[in-house]
């Protein structure tokens, strides 16, 4: 059977489930299904976006996005980094459940600049339900572009063998440290970018190449259904951008020392950090708006829901010349990427599908990445399709604009055996947080009132004992055991920890 044969018997099909009420009535046009655009930054802080509070940086295009949709105020990420962060929005699992608890290389697997190899990070195993496999199933066409960080090529964890028709950009993350690279990948086979050789600038942008590959893959199918996740490696550093959006920049945010490499494998230099950081972040507000420009010129604005986030808090210690002091990153916050506090994992995050997601609004509710994968069902009008086995519930109540049918989460769920080993666990408005746990800290627990205290700046815990024997028993009974992420103090209990 040809393709274009197949995908007019899924499209038949579907239409036929929407005639005969497989999809909700009240969330779904009558006439399609409606595509879903999924966007996640990289290291994008949370008040980096002039809607959530930034000064220095112009995001007019997102900006834009939040008057005409919902932004959640109150929304994680997954883990405070990246590959772990990424599993848990693709499977609905959190860190205590996920298969992927930590950034890592498989074994063997090693790194050759020279040669252009990347390790690729360990890989998603087939047993895994993947969001994208659910969208397949159900006839949509599916596309990830940007940064994959869950397996090398031809491995399980290879995107075309998680669902994905199309996938175009970065496998390793470490090869998405360089905006300008030699070549990326397109479905299994190497794509060059001529022009490029690990500079600090190049002939080829990778953001230029996702939005060229974007814009190209909603055309193609623009008659059916489609999911389209984009993993965008901006602002991740290293520093690069095109040099127009630099110069709009320079000059203008004060001194702006140059940030000098001195790890000739790390992150390239920048002679003006400040005003490259912001002109990565205008970059990509424009790029994203030049899709949604596209999707509005084919009329396919009304039958797209667009989800917006970022995949962990800001870089920290200036890591690549990054400064997310300067810019205020984080907001309120306390912390940084690689941190369990509030601004290693609150994330800024948008909604939007006109008629249906009620237009500049705000929502507190408490949720994070486990939660996209239900979510993005159920506004689809797919619920069956919703795994009893992940973690995350759908927040489309709160979305539609009826919040008295939303579920709560008892509790949210993070731990990360890296950075010293941390745990973290909200529960309503107080949330517990452990730290160096892998390198002999003691069992404790930090407790935090966020409604009062947002920064985290006030330890309560000797004030409410019961309160943190409770979260103690919750952390315990929100994990299981990873053989391939041991957490050696955790794994080893066989009950809460007993307070004196």
């Amino acid at each position: 059977m040809s393709r274009p044969q197949t995908s007019r018997i899924l499209w038949a099909g579907l239409a036929l489930m929407l005639a005969s009420g497989g999809f909700s009535g009240s969330t779904v046009a009558e006439d399609r299904a409606p595509n879903v655009l999924l966007i996640v930054a990289d290291d994008l802080g949370y008040a980096e976006l002039g809607c959530f509070g930034q000064k220095r940086i112009q995001t007019p295009v997102l900006d834009r996005l939040a008057f005409e949709g919902m932004r959640l105020t109150s929304f994680y990420s997954g883990s405070p980094v990246c590959a772990p962060s990424r599993c848990t929005l693709l499977t609905g699992k959190h860190t205590g459940h996920s298969y992927i608890r930590n950034n890592g290389n498989p074994p063997g697997r090693v790194r050759d600049d020279d040669r252009g190899l990347f390790p690729g990070q360990n890989p998603i195993p087939d047993s895994e339900v993947t969001l994208a496999e659910l969208f397949k199933g159900r006839g949509y066409a599916t596309g990830a572009i940007g940064k994959w960080g869950l397996g090398f090529e031809g491995s399980s964890g290879d995107p075309n063998r998680q669902g994905f028709d199309l996938f175009f950009g970065y496998l390793c993350q470490a090869h998405a440290h360089n905006h300008y690279p030699r070549f990326l990948w397109r479905n299994g086979e190497q794509v060059p970018l001529p022009g490029n050789d690990r500079g600090q600038t190049g002939a080829i942008h990778s953001q230029e190449r996702f939005t060229e590959e974007a814009l190209r893959f909603v055309d193609e199918h623009q008659d059916r259904p489609f999911f389209l996740y984009l993993p965008v490696t901006i602002p991740h550093v290293s520093i690069q951008a095109p040099e127009e959006w630099i110069a709009q920049y320079r000059g203008t945010l004060g001194d702006d020392p140059e940030w000098i490499n001195e790890n000739p494998r790390g992150y390239t230099s920048h002679p003006t950090p400040h005003a490259g950081y912001a002109a990565m972040v205008s970059y990509l507000d424009h790029e994203i708006g030049r899709i949604l420009d596209r999707i509005d010129e084919l009329g396919l604005t009304d039958d797209t829901i667009v989800f917006f986030s970022s995949d962990n808090g800001p870089t920290h210690d200036r890591v690549g010349g990054a400064d997310s002091p300067f810019f205020d990153s984080t907001g309120p916050f306390r912390g940084l990427k690689g941190q369990v506090y509030e601004g290693g994992l609150r994330v800024p995050t948008i909604a939007r599908w006109p008629g249906r997601i009620p237009a500049g609004t705000t929502s507190e509710v408490a949720g994070y990445f486990p939660d996209v994968m239900p979510t993005l069902l159920d506004l689809v009008g797919a619920p069956d399709l919703i795994p009893d086995s992940i973690d995350g519930l759908s927040l489309a109540p709160t979305l539609l604009g009826k919040p008295e049918d939303q579920k709560q989460h008892e509790v949210l769920y993070w731990e990360f055996p890296a950075y010293g080993g941390q745990q973290a666990l909200r529960l309503g408005d107080w949330k517990g947080v452990r730290t160096d746990l892998m390198r002999g800290k003691d069992l404790g627990i930090e407790l935090y009132h966020l409604a009062s205290d947002p920064g985290e700046l006030h330890d309560r815990s000797a004030e409410h004992p019961e309160l943190v024997s409770r979260i103690e028993r919750l952390m315990f009974e929100a994990r299981t055991p990873s053989s391939l992420f041991p957490f050696p103090i955790l794994d080893g209990l066989e009950a809460p920890p007993e307070r004196p």
